[in-house]
């Protein structure tokens, strides 16, 4: 809350064709930045905004961002991301985004001995089979016993050197996340397939949209 936006701003163009709801708890330029090169205009939201100030504002999606902290601590975080993967939208978590959603599914976070920073970190996409060199900056990780007894999230990625988990997605859901930062400048690329990933989730939902109007 004390990183964050002091009240909401827009990055992108006001007519492009997908509106993505964002919440600043530490976001980084280059995050917002890669959402708007791909066609969506942002509303960017202060860190304790709830989901009723975000829905009104109608947005095809959610997006949670990075931050600094101990995610067990933000409450209201974690009630907004509740709210947000309770509702039909897509939504994509980074970082401490990642973590957040995981608490709101009741996976809890823990404090790591040592965390992950900087570059080339391995990743593991389990869902591909592919692996991906990323940019880590994380001090806290979710809890692998706590995934392993929870039958609503599943793990989508994990660390080759330490087996932490690095991503996990709501089943039934159209909401992911990954504890590390695909849009990371400078640092390896190998993850921004994430953001379409994302945006093709949105548009899949605007056509189930459009499909029961008509």
């Amino acid at each position: 809350s004390k990183v964050t936006t002091s009240k909401p701003y827009f990055v992108g163009d006001p007519n492009a064709p997908i509106k993505v709801a964002v919440l600043d708890l530490g976001i980084k330029k280059s995050i917002v930045e890669n959402l708007a090169t791909r066609g969506c205009y942002c509303k960017v939201f202060p860190a304790k905004t709830t989901f009723d100030e975000m829905t009104s504002w109608d947005p095809d999606g959610y997006f949670i961002s990075n931050g600094p902290g101990d995610p067990a601590t933000m409450d209201y975080a974690i009630n907004t991301v509740k709210k947000a993967v309770g509702s039909t939208k897509p939504l994509f978590g980074i970082c401490l985004g990642h973590q957040l959603l995981a608490l709101s599914n009741d996976v809890s976070t823990y404090k790591m001995h040592h965390g992950h920073r900087g570059l080339n970190h391995p990743v593991k996409n389990i869902l591909t089979g592919k692996g991906e060199m990323t940019s880590q900056n994380h001090g806290f990780a979710v809890s692998e016993k706590d995934i392993e007894k929870n039958p609503n999230v599943e793990v989508t990625h994990v660390h080759l050197n330490d087996n932490t988990i690095m991503g996990i997605r709501v089943k039934g859901k159209k909401a992911f996340s990954v504890q590390y930062h695909p849009e990371a400048s400078p640092g390896p690329h190998d993850s921004r397939y994430l953001f379409d990933q994302f945006l093709d989730m949105i548009r899949e939902e605007i056509r189930e949209r459009e499909n029961v109007a008509n």
